[in-house]
């Protein structure tokens, strides 16, 4: 994505793999590993077993007897991320087992110093997130057979079981829809650059294909996922630390508008006011969000390229999810910040063709946000004045009371929500 000074541009490929990227499979990572090396045994199997070893209240016996085993043995960047992958699952079970009434505030050494190793290798929090859930969390049950749902499973679980298999992978699916809107990116960048107005035409056609195939994928939703079971039992388990008062900005950065952490509902979880204690890493307490959507870099890729504004209350949230995306996918989006300005090539250009064809592409994402914001009405707006007690594989969840006393499912994530939604469409260059 250099500047072009009349030197053959780099390939597709090469400028994709730059961040990490996959030219078939964009920000997911490719056909990740299902298993680590012997020494790490185990760690797989109690991995393996996190359903039922919550659901049988066992599985904090079962991490207090697990060896400390080091890190060194951890070899390249597919399995620091399973090893990610397993740690974080394992550490969001331990934290849960009991439910909000049953929180700890220690995670023990030979949990906490690894976990916190492999982060700090990877670039990411020691916590659960989408670049665990979803990005590194999916395998082929036929390895020659295609990227459907239906040949698809996830390498490691939590209870939820069919719903949260079909949460993950329908956010997979997302995932998988958006990669030729990352190639329209990077064409679009190179056609400014060298003033083809043609070839960015097509990107942008391209750019809104991309997000319309997302909103599709996501209407898959309704499928896979039982809106009651996402409600008390899955949201748990998504949930983050809260941060204490006294702990530095370094960990819980700069505090954010009431109606923000509300949505949120995980960083100020009041389930766990004291925040968690890393046992071996640090002595106070430390808080992290937990996973959202909005640490999906492609949004974040997309916003940055259309010269989307949100406000500044949601620009700090945001900003403070790109935290916890590997930093490669964060580079991205700064390189794409550091591009010529599209929206500014468009308006001096006076091509109606290219105004129409990038007002296209903010349709399209304005429309995707209006279906997110339809998935949240069903899924915790509804679920919530339903509430009441799901039962899956062993596990009795019911809705969290401290993630009700923070509004979540209330007006507060409806108004950031519908805010970026409008802001998005604010972005239309009129005729």
């Amino acid at each position: 994505m250099e500047a072009s000074d009349g030197k053959e541009e780099t390939p597709l490929p090469s400028a994709l793999s730059r961040f990490q990227l996959s030219e078939d499979y964009g920000f997911l990572l490719p056909n990740p590993l299902t298993e680590l090396p012997d020494p790490y045994g185990p760690w797989m199997e109690i991995a393996r077993e996190l359903p039922q070893l919550i659901a049988s209240h066992r599985l904090r016996s079962r991490v207090h007897q697990m060896p400390q085993l080091s890190t060194r043995h951890l070899r390249g960047r597919e399995e620091l991320y399973l090893a990610h992958l397993v740690l974080s699952f394992i550490t969001m079970g331990y934290l849960w087992q009991e439910g909000e009434e049953g929180t700890v505030k220690v995670l023990p050494r030979h949990l906490a110093v690894p976990f916190w190793e492999v982060s700090q290798a990877l670039g990411l929090p020691p916590i659960l997130s989408h670049a665990d859930f979803v990005l590194a969390n999916w395998r082929r049950k036929d390895p020659s057979g295609p990227l459907e749902i239906e040949n698809l499973d996830t390498i490691i679980s939590l209870p939820g079981g069919e719903s949260l298999r079909g949460f993950i992978l329908v956010t997979f699916l997302v995932e998988k829809a958006a990669v030729p809107g990352i190639k329209a990116i990077l064409q679009a960048i190179r056609a400014i650059r060298q003033l083809d107005e043609e070839t960015l035409h097509q990107a942008l056609q391209g750019l809104a294909t991309a997000i319309g195939a997302m909103g599709k994928a996501l209407q898959r939703m309704h499928d896979y996922v039982d809106p009651a079971v996402f409600y008390a039992v899955i949201r748990i388990f998504l949930s983050g630390l809260t941060c204490l008062q006294n702990v530095g900005a370094s960990l819980c950065g700069r505090p954010l508008p009431e109606h923000l952490v509300s949505w949120l509902s995980w960083k100020d979880n009041p389930a766990m006011p004291e925040g968690l204690v890393y046992e071996g890493v640090s002595e106070e307490p430390m808080a992290f969000s937990g996973g959202s959507a909005a640490q999906s870099t492609i949004l974040h890729a997309f916003d940055e390229l259309l010269g989307i504004h949100h406000s500044q209350e949601s620009t700090a949230f945001l900003h403070r999810m790109r935290d916890y995306m590997p930093p490669p996918h964060r580079a991205f989006i700064e390189e794409i910040r550091r591009a010529p300005s599209l929206k500014q090539h468009v308006l001096c250009s006076g091509d109606t063709r290219l105004r129409a064809a990038f007002n296209r592409c903010i349709t399209a994402l304005a429309d995707f946000r209006s279906y997110h914001i339809t998935i949240v009405t069903k899924y915790i707006a509804v679920a919530k004045a339903k509430a009441g007690w799901a039962e899956v594989g062993g596990w009795a969840g019911r809705p969290p009371a401290a993630l009700e006393a923070k509004g979540t499912g209330g007006s507060h994530i409806f108004s950031f929500l519908k805010s970026v939604r409008d802001t998005t469409r604010d972005g239309l260059i009129s005729a």
